[in-house]
């Protein structure tokens, strides 16, 4: 069988995509990848999500947008993506143990948090430990938090949790940061931010909901307890593009080249969506919309190459 159109990628932005594929009757199949419904499924509540006045666990409101897929005819397979032959007539998308054709492709494997790899973050990830200011930032209100990280990432976000957060700790391995001179200038002019230098954390403490952290001084060894409600790791974002082995353009960032104001790549017949195109906006509702504007635009192709 040739489908229509394989989407990459089970976040919103595939999700959405394969709701709109479906509804306008393009055979579509998605594939799953390894973190079925995206980095939402790792968000406790969702609150910004249009449509739901009260919060929604991330797991269900992906689960909601899958059925809705489903509904409509998509077939949904699980599997991990491992390589694409742009080269042939049609395309061929390779998982572990199958091989599937289509005539169009919409990539939407997202990006994930580059964490810290200590004790705790994992067991308290949703829970107190985050990789989203701007996603999870609300739920720090009157607290204190601790931001790690030193670039443009850190500074920013340890300035916009400022709004909540009564207290916010940026800690950073180095002395000097990497971060642009402005950025550092707002974060050293907020008086609500305190930094912490030359230091790693070295664990992530506390057993149902953060606690504190423990930090290392890297220059004298020292290592003390600091208290905090929250963690959020700072420290940058990678984009999900391993299968595509280079066959794809991608931006200086390393995330995949699209047209302005398009979700196409350079090979035609090729789209992404969400946050594997997007290092800047990095929520749900922009990776949908874009999933929305990917299936638009694998209509007008197949329309226009019938």
């Amino acid at each position: 069988m040739v489908y229509d159109c394989i989407i990459i990628g089970s976040g919103p932005a595939g999700y959405t995509a394969a709701i709109y594929n479906s509804r306008a009757e393009i055979k579509t199949l998605l594939i799953e990848g390894p973190q079925v419904g995206g980095q939402l499924t790792i968000t406790t509540e969702v609150e910004n999500f249009p449509g739901w006045p009260k919060p929604i666990l991330g797991i269900e409101l992906m689960n909601n947008i899958r059925k809705q897929a489903e509904k409509f005819g998509t077939e949904i397979k699980s599997g991990i993506v491992k390589n694409i032959d742009f080269n042939s007539q049609t395309f061929i998308v390779k998982t572990d143990d199958k091989e599937y054709q289509a005539k169009t492709v919409i990539i939407s494997t997202g990006a994930s948090a580059r964490w810290l790899g200590v004790p705790g973050e994992k067991e308290l990830r949703g829970k107190g430990v985050s990789g989203c200011a701007t996603c999870d930032g609300f739920f720090a209100k009157g607290k204190e938090v601790a931001v790690v990280g030193g670039g443009d990432t850190a500074m920013e976000e340890a300035n916009f949790l400022t709004r909540f957060a009564e207290k916010v700790y940026l800690i950073h391995r180095r002395d000097e940061f990497r971060a642009s001179q402005i950025m550092i200038d707002r974060a050293e002019q907020n008086s609500k931010i305190e930094f912490i230098l030359d230091s790693i954390v070295e664990e992530i403490l506390g057993k149902e909901k953060v606690e504190g952290v423990k930090i290392k001084n890297v220059k004298t060894g020292e290592i003390k307890e600091l208290k905090c409600n929250m963690v959020f790791a700072a420290i940058g974002h990678h984009p999900n593009i391993e299968f595509l082995n280079g066959k794809i353009e991608l931006d200086e960032k390393g995330y995949i080249k699209t047209d302005s104001n398009s979700t196409k790549t350079n090979v035609l017949g090729v789209f992404a969506a969400g946050d594997v195109a997007d290092p800047h906006y990095r929520q749900a509702i922009v990776a949908a919309g874009r999933g929305c504007m990917a299936s638009k635009e694998v209509e007008w192709y197949l329309d226009k190459f019938k």
